[in-house]
């Protein structure tokens, strides 16, 4: 079941980096939703290598098929299977990796565990996993917007040292965020991190950073008390997605240093409906949605395969200098805004639905 994500809202992906075709089945769409390749199209191409000079040049045009589950342009409720086939495929570029771990990839942790490793491009480890992720995740966005009107944009609010000002996550949009190349919606802080970036890829190194995400019209109610609270589910789909180290919802970390009286959301009423003065809990609390804006970020560590020789040991002990090979990128940030935004929508439907069932 690893290989496994949701309650009702179901998905299973497959495929790893290098071999024939990755995708995902998606289980529980509810009947009766248009849907063709065409709704899902724009987030692959959003995630799909080689978009720009800071992403890795790998090609690949990541077209999507449906496979299952749609007759005449409408979901059938049975599972919808997605593929999407990996065609730049250079396994030869990792011979000499074969046998010498990765620092800080999970090359050793994989072998060790199951006694056999995708020696290509790190096979499930690899970021080409997320492909199914984000296929599935266009059909759960889809579903919310027609059903609630929630709208999911995430941007990168950092990279290395480089931080965004504060964004109005009110009316912030995907064409305000993919207007850089490095999707973060503040002009000057974009020059900045691609600047950053461009500076780490001729050193043959990499960057990490921050993206930060938003859920606007989320209703009040989704979510299960104790161990499935909402922002525990939101934080169990993002920290599995590669490179992630951290996560944090509403107030976060900073909210540490505030007094009960300075973070507390007072409630007042909006229109017809209570809502909160401010938003310090991140548009959840105890565990459920309260109205409010869910506004959560998502900490990425440098790429980890980098161009740097690293004096590191083989599977047998020995030292060795390792220079990896392979296309990779110097800062995955720019392209990991459409996995956050899947991610978060695949927990929104999940939780919808087990809503849904309730009343």
């Amino acid at each position: 079941m690893s290989s496994t994500f949701g309650t009702l809202f179901r998905v299973t992906t497959f495929g790893e980096s290098h071999c024939k075709a990755v995708g995902a089945v998606v289980d529980g769409c509810p009947p009766g939703m248009e849907l063709s390749a065409e709704d899902i199209q724009p987030q692959l191409d959003r995630r799909r290598p080689g978009q720009s000079h800071l992403t890795t040049p790998r090609n690949e045009a990541d077209q999507v098929q449906i496979l299952s589950g749609t007759e005449g342009g409408l979901t059938l409720g049975t599972p919808i299977g997605l593929t999407v086939a990996n065609k730049d495929q250079r396994p030869r570029d990792y011979g000499s990796m074969s046998q010498v771990p990765r620092p800080s990839h999970a090359d050793y942790t994989y072998r060790a565990k199951y006694g056999i490793h995708a020696a290509s491009g790190g096979g499930r480890s690899s970021a080409r996993e997320t492909i199914g992720r984000v296929a599935a995740g266009a059909i759960a966005e889809k579903y919310l917007r027609q059903v609630f009107d929630i709208e999911v944009v995430a941007y990168v609010s950092s990279v290395g040292t480089v931080d965004a000002p504060q964004i109005d996550l009110a009316t912030l949009d995907r064409p305000a965020v993919d207007a850089s190349m490095v999707r973060c919606p503040d002009a000057e802080a974009a020059a900045e991190m691609e600047a950053a970036i461009v500076a780490a890829k001729e050193d043959q190194d990499s960057l990490g950073g921050v993206i930060t995400c938003v859920c606007r019209n989320v209703p009040v109610g989704l979510g299960e008390p104790v161990f499935d609270k909402l922002e525990a589910t939101l934080a169990q789909a993002m920290l599995s997605l590669p490179a992630t180290k951290g996560f944090e919802i509403g107030s976060g970390f900073a909210g540490t240093r505030l007094r009960g009286s300075e973070h507390n959301d007072r409630f007042v009423m909006k229109g017809e409906r209570l809502g909160t003065a401010t938003n310090n809990s991140g548009g959840i609390q105890g565990g459920i949605s309260n109205g409010e804006p869910i506004v959560f970020r998502v900490a990425f560590k440098p790429t980890a395969t980098i161009g740097i020789a690293q004096t590191t040991v083989d599977l047998d002990g020995n030292e060795v200098s390792l220079s990896a090979e392979g296309r990779h990128d110097p800062c995955v940030l720019p392209r990991a805004v459409p996995i956050v935004e899947s991610m978060a929508a695949l927990v929104l439907a999940d939780m919808a639905l087990v809503q849904k069932m309730r009343v």
